[in-house]
């Protein structure tokens, strides 16, 4: 059987093109036509630029011919999302009163993807003002879940998980302020990095001003479909820029990251139900650790509900005083009806109770430091629950509280700016499980390697599996 470029993992195809086995056009030309039969499926990218990328392509094979050195990801087509800037296109964050906010710069993230060699062939849906865990938006529509229609793709990156899972790119950039690279990634199958605060810069020139939670929770990250290629796009997207002043120029791999360690199982909650899959999941990834020479133990982190509440409570409040105006006046009828929940079951702080929740933050993670220095690994679902039916923030208040519950595996990493890898597992009744792996803040190299473990014994493929429900239908 043939397999098509766009079918390729960044990591091979980058190499083929190194030895001159294939172009960088031809991989371009090759995705494109992918995009071109599934994204009507699925509505994954919001836009997609032929002719840009097309030139871009005919560029690195010139450069090439030239013998000048290649970049990492030299002819690799990759989609980037539509909330931070690329030159020349527009910032629009799924909203249709900036679709004229047309950026001037690269994003640093971007310039490096560029500098690398990457193709951008497109951008990647989300929902209005990436507030939500579902990927629809009035200005260009609904991402679907290509597993089922009927549940979320995740959100905010959902249309970079559902891009990915589809062959529209072996590399989808997202961003991760409360779990939205890793709950995409998990809900549709692929592999889904958020970095550690620091790691990656973050800045875009159309809207320079971060709120203090943003700056202490959000970060970028890539969507792909192997743990090769995360730590791939993690070796391009963490290079430094002074626009950011919290890049840190931290290692990207230390000498112990690929022995076996002690890792802390964590696989229910009494405060949340627990779907089956979930802790299915994480039971069986713990097993392959195990037999890969890993230590696992039953535990849960420190001051868990704690630290999970306080993500949802510092960002709204940091909202309330700049954001929630304007989103509510210039976002969708859905972002409107879902940041009213969020709201409604927020208190209202004042300042001294902000001041005294940044104290805590810190009290807590020390205590989830010391945690990481007897279990350098942490294992745990990304959600409690199975994938939201589609909507299901727009349904009430409570129900809202229950799906912030359900999110705190995710929630609870991101207060304390540390980063998560979401690793799928296989599939049950159709839909993909897997799970998440935490680690200390800069040591994205020990949870890729326990990644890389659990994939490999998992044997999983999103695409091979949507190729081949397609060639069947």
């Amino acid at each position: 059987m043939t397999t098509e470029l766009w079918q390729l993992s960044a990591t091979e195809l980058a190499a083929r093109i190194a030895r001159r086995e294939t172009t960088a056009r031809a991989a371009t030309e090759s995705v494109l036509a992918r995009i071109a039969v599934a994204n009507p499926q699925v509505n994954a990218l919001a836009s997609v630029t032929p002719d840009k990328a097309l030139q871009a392509a005919d560029a690195a094979d010139a450069a090439q011919a030239r013998g000048e050195p290649l970049g990492a990801l030299h002819g690799v087509p990759v989609t980037i999302k539509v909330n931070i800037d690329v030159q020349g296109e527009a910032t629009d964050e799924g909203v249709v009163a900036l679709k004229d906010n047309i950026a001037q710069t690269d994003s640093p993230l971007v310039q490096s993807m560029r500098q690398a060699g990457a193709i951008i062939v497109g951008r990647n849906n989300a929902p209005a003002f990436s507030l939500r865990w579902f990927t629809d938006n009035q200005h260009h529509g609904r991402t679907l879940n290509p597993f089922d229609a009927r549940v979320t793709p995740g959100g905010s990156s959902g249309g970079a998980a559902a891009a990915t899972a589809m062959g529209m790119g072996a590399i989808a950039h997202g961003n991760d302020y409360g779990g939205s690279v890793r709950y995409p990634a998990w809900a549709c199958g692929v592999v889904g990095l958020r970095t550690t605060v620091g790691r990656v810069p973050s800045y875009k020139a159309s809207a320079p001003h971060r709120i203090i939670s943003n700056q202490q929770m959000s970060v970028q990250g890539p969507l792909t479909r192997t743990v090769a290629d995360a730590r791939l796009a993690l070796q391009v997207m963490s290079q430094g820029s002074p626009l950011d002043p919290q890049w840190t120029p931290a290692p990207l791999e230390w000498a112990d990251a690929r022995e076996p360690t002690r890792v802390a199982v964590f696989r229910s909650w009494a405060h949340s139900p627990v779907d089956p899959t979930a802790s299915a999941a994480v039971d069986q990834a713990a097993q392959w650790l195990q037999a890969a020479g890993y230590t696992v133990e039953e535990v849960e982190p420190p001051h868990f509900a704690e630290v999970s509440a306080m993500q949802f409570h510092m960002v709204m409040n940091d909202m309330r005083r700049a954001g929630e105006a304007f989103m509510m006046d210039k976002g969708d009828d859905a972002l409107r009806t879902a940041l009213g929940h969020y709201m409604a079951i927020n208190p209202t702080w004042d300042r001294d109770q902000y001041l005294e929740a940044l104290t805590l933050r810190f009290n807590i993670a020390r205590d989830w430091a010391v945690f990481f220095e007897q279990y350098p690994v942490l294992l745990m679902p990304n959600s409690w629950e199975r994938q939201f039916p589609i909507d299901d923030d727009q349904r009430s208040a409570e129900r809202t509280a229950q799906i912030l519950l359900a999110q705190a595996p995710m929630l609870s990493t991101a207060t304390l700016g540390l980063p998560g890898l979401s690793v799928p597992t296989g599939l049950v009744n159709g839909l993909p499980v897997g799970v998440q792996i935490v680690s200390t803040k800069f040591r994205e190299d020990r949870m890729l390697a326990a990644g890389e473990v659990i994939e490999r014994a998992a044997g999983f493929s999103a695409l091979d599996y949507l190729v081949s429900k397609e060639k069947v239908a």
